[in-house]
Parts: structure tokens; sequence; C-alpha cells
């Protein structure tokens, strides 16, 4: 596709940037102010077709429309949430994601936050740098060995999830429908929620899953229950987590991610009961060059004329 320009909606990896302008022209969209980006579309905006962007950050159905001639948009990641795929579909685009390569980190990164939650190891980490430790001893955590894990969403993620803490104790999973897996299903969500002492989160971000976890879970998880989300920060109604968390109505939550990124609630960051991270599940050296080899996949199928190979295919 000669002339074809790509549109970059936010910073990726050096490398990735690199061997996106290797390909083809890239323009840099998110460094470009409103009267700008105005005045280049007028002129340029049969020229685009590919943009790149985060599963963060998606690609608007305003810019969809304004570009006659786009055919694929690349999320450098797996989450499509901010993306509709149905809109994109008909206006003739692709939408592509980076399936697989990250599974390994974010169920990696469910069980290190997991242990981190129920052994206060942040807390611990500061107890020693502030030289707490030469005053008293730290108080003590909560055993992760022999627990109850409840996993919502046993897709690739979630089943690799349910496999490594399948090591420390007994898994049951919620979803759509029953999988081929050594687990039980349980089709309803309060009960896996009652009978769960870690519920952890590896859902798709979808309208049907939207505050998922409302304040009703949070009752039936209760006062000795955990949740762990490695999905998206709008499977979690934050609002109903804080009062839960502030009550005492859950033991704790660890978050990886949030529904205003990167913006997490006072709420969270002021409570003694969370563990927080900067949504780091896919990031590692390893796994972020994965991530830009498939993206590039997509780039060079698209270039070539072919159908990118990880399109989503959603009915």
């Amino acid at each position: 596709m000669a002339d074809t320009i790509a549109l970059q909606l936010c910073p990726l990896s050096e490398y990735l940037e690199a061997e996106l302008a290797a390909r083809c022209p890239s323009l840099r969209w998110f460094e470009m102010d409103d009267a700008a980006r105005t005045g280049w579309l007028e002129a340029n905006a049969g020229k685009v077709a590919l943009v790149v962007t985060g599963g963060h950050l998606g690609c608007s159905n305003d810019l969809i429309a304004a570009l006659p001639s786009l055919k694929l948009i690349a999320i450098n990641g797996v989450g499509y949430d901010k993306v509709d795929v149905a809109f994109a579909k008909g206006c003739g685009v692709d939408v592509s994601t980076t399936p697989d390569v990250l599974t390994d980190d974010v169920a990696d990164l469910a069980v290190g936050l997991t242990i981190g939650l129920l052994r206060r190891l942040p807390a611990a980490d500061r107890f020693v740098r502030d030289g707490r430790w030469l005053e008293e001893a730290f108080p003590l955590g909560r055993k992760v060995s022999g627990r109850r894990f409840g996993i919502v969403g046993l897709g690739r993620i979630g089943r690799a999830i349910a496999d490594r803490l399948s090591g420390f104790g007994t898994v049951a999973y919620h979803g759509r429908s029953a999988k081929d897996a050594p687990y039980r299903f349980e089709p309803d969500l309060a009960a896996l929620a009652r009978e769960s002492d870690i519920l952890v989160l590896a859902c798709a971000a979808t309208e049907a899953t939207r505050n998922l976890i409302d304040a009703g879970i949070l009752t039936a998880l209760g006062a000795k229950g955990y949740l762990v989300n490695v999905a998206r920060g709008s499977v979690v109604d934050e609002a109903a987590l804080i009062a839960a968390l502030d009550s005492g109505g859950i033991a704790g939550a660890a978050l990886d991610v949030f529904a205003e990124e990167p913006s997490a609630p006072a709420g969270l960051i002021a409570s003694d009961r969370t563990h927080l991270a900067p949504h780091i599940a896919s990031a590692t050296v390893e796994t972020r060059i994965a991530m830009a080899d498939l993206v590039l996949a997509n780039v060079d199928a698209l270039l070539a004329g072919r159908r990118p190979p990880t399109a989503l295919n959603l009915s």
C-alpha cells in the first residue's frame, strides 16, 4: 500500500516506533493539539490506512469516521474495550490485538499481587526502609497456601492464573459458559464470591462486565475475602470497592488496573487494605518485544494486502 501513513495514538516502545517508521511514515498524533489535528486531517485523512494504539486508549468512532481509507487499528495489547469493534467493522476496518504473548506475565503478576496483598509486602518494605523494624515487630500477614481461589473469566489469561494458583489451593471459576478445564465451574458469580477467599478478575471488559463486581458481589466475598484485578478497571464498581474497604466489608484488594487510568481513586490510594500497581501486567522487556513483533506482523500483513493475522473475529 504505497504512500500509507500510520497514525500513532500513544507512545510506544523505542523498538516498535523504529520498526513502524521503517515501514511507513508515522505521525505522532498524541503530540498534536486539536487545531493541528483538524488541519492535518483536512489535508491528509485519505492517506491514513493504519492506526496504532494501546489497549488503554483505543480509537474513537469520530477518528475512525474521519479516516476514509483506514483499514486497520492495531492495538498493542489484548484489551479492545476502548474500540467500538462493531462500528469499525461497519466501516471496513479490522481491529487487531496481541493475544497469547502476554498471558504468562499477566498470570505471574496476578499471583504476585495475591501474595503481596495477603503477606502485606509493600507495607513490609516500607517498614524496613523507615527503620521501624528496629523498634517493633511487623504485624502478621495472612497465609496464601490452602486458600480457595475464584477466577472470573477462564480465557487464556484466566486459565494460566488458575493453573498457577492451583498449586496453592482449590480453584473454581465463573464465566459465560463452562470450559474444558480441571476446575469447578460456578455459573452464579455471587455464589463463587461467597465460596472464595480470593476472587481474581481476568475477564474481558465489555458492556456486560461493566461494574460486574458491585456492592452485592463484594458483600458476598465478605469481610475475610480479597479481590485481585488484572482485567480492566471498568469491571469493578470502584465506589463500592472503596466503601467495602473502608467499612471492612472485604479484607483487601490488589489492583493493577483502574477505571480512569492513569488516575487511581484517592480512596484506593489512601486505604491500608490495598496493594496497587500502575497497569504493569505485561510490562516486561521480553513480553513488550513479543507484543511489538505481533503488532508489526499485523502491519506487514496490511501493507502486503493480506488480512492481519490477529484481527478480531467477533460476531
